[in-house]
């Protein structure tokens, strides 16, 4: 089986990596920080904002049962594109919605899907998702990797 990888930030990476695990032809997702200037960063680190890495999803799937474009959809429905780097009640430029492409083709079809999301007319406010291409990834540390399924979800997490 070749697969390929996709890179997405969308917010606190446990539930994103959860959302895209669920994907049929999703074969791994990891947690970890990518996009900022400093080297081996740990949670500790990106959380103070001074790192500029995301949290972000590294994706790994097979293309012949899950296209690129199917996963673009995944990204747009699990979080609110206008917010500048937020989601909900997590702030902060690691909390920042952003496209990683990994080649000139993901470029482009990101840049159609965003497009398209923005004619569509569902959102009032600018879309603020950033596409940029991929740099450096590093895996978060164990305790983040498959949180939700080591953890439960958000309503046990947190109590809500």
């Amino acid at each position: 089986m070749k697969t390929e990888k996709a890179t997405f930030a969308a917010g606190c990476f446990w539930g994103v990596e959860d959302a895209f695990r669920k994907v049929k032809g999703v074969v791994d997702a990891k947690v970890g920080y990518t996009g900022g200037k400093t080297k081996n960063p740990t949670y500790e680190m990106v959380c103070t904002d001074a790192t500029g890495h995301a949290e972000a999803v590294d994706v790994e799937y097979d293309p012949s049962k899950v296209s690129y474009d199917e996963l673009l959809d995944v990204f747009w429905s699990i979080h609110d594109p206008t917010q500048l780097n937020r989601q909900g009640p997590d702030v902060g430029t690691q909390y920042r919605s952003t496209i990683f492409y990994h080649n000139e083709k993901q470029k482009r079809a990101a840049i159609a899907s965003k497009e398209k999301l923005e004619k569509s007319g569902k959102y009032k406010k600018p879309i603020m998702t950033q596409m940029v291409p991929v740099s450096d990834f590093y895996k978060a540390e164990e305790y983040h990797q498959k949180y939700f399924e080591k953890k439960g979800t958000l309503r046990h997490v947190f109590g809500i």
